[in-house]
C-alpha cells in the first residue's frame, strides 16, 4: 500500500517538510484524567491519655547511693537542695516508652538544678 505524503507547514521558521499522513493527522484528543481523591482517614475517637507527670531518680556519683527514686518533681528538687553541685549527681526520669530510666541531658539536668531554693513553703 501506497503512502501518502502531505506538506506540514507547522515548523518554526524552519521551512515546511514532507511527512507521511498518518503523522499530521491526529485523533481525537484523549479525555483528561482526574486524579485520583484521596480517602480520607477517620479522626481518632477520643482524645489521647495526657502524660503522667515525671517520675525521677537522683542518684550520687562518687558513691552510687541513690538519694530519691521514684520521687515527684518537688521531691527531686528538695532532694537537690542538699547537694553541692549538679555534677555531684545524675538525675534520671521515668521513661514509659523505654521501659526504664533515662539519663536527663545536661540542660535538661540545669533546668532542674535551677529551681533549687524556689520552692514555695507549704
Amino acid at each position: 500500500m501506497a503512502r501518502v505524503w502531505v506538506l506540514d507547514t507547522e515548523t518554526k521558521g524552519t521551512g515546511a517538510q514532507m511527512v507521511p499522513l498518518e503523522k499530521v493527522v491526529r485523533g481525537p484528543e484523549p479525555k483528561p484524567q482526574r486524579p485520583p481523591v484521596p480517602e480520607r482517614r477517620p479522626r481518632p475517637e477520643a482524645e489521647p491519655e495526657p502524660a503522667p507527670p515525671p517520675r525521677f531518680r537522683v542518684v550520687e556519683v562518687l558513691s552510687r547511693r541513690v538519694l530519691s527514686d521514684d520521687a515527684s518533681t518537688r521531691a527531686t528538687i528538695e532532694v537537690l537542695e542538699g547537694v553541692r553541685s549538679v555534677v555531684d549527681v545524675s538525675i534520671y526520669r521515668w521513661a514509659e516508652a523505654a521501659g526504664g530510666w533515662q539519663p536527663l541531658t545536661p540542660r535538661e539536668k540545669k533546668t532542674l538544678w535551677g529551681f533549687r531554693g524556689r520552692l514555695p513553703s507549704d
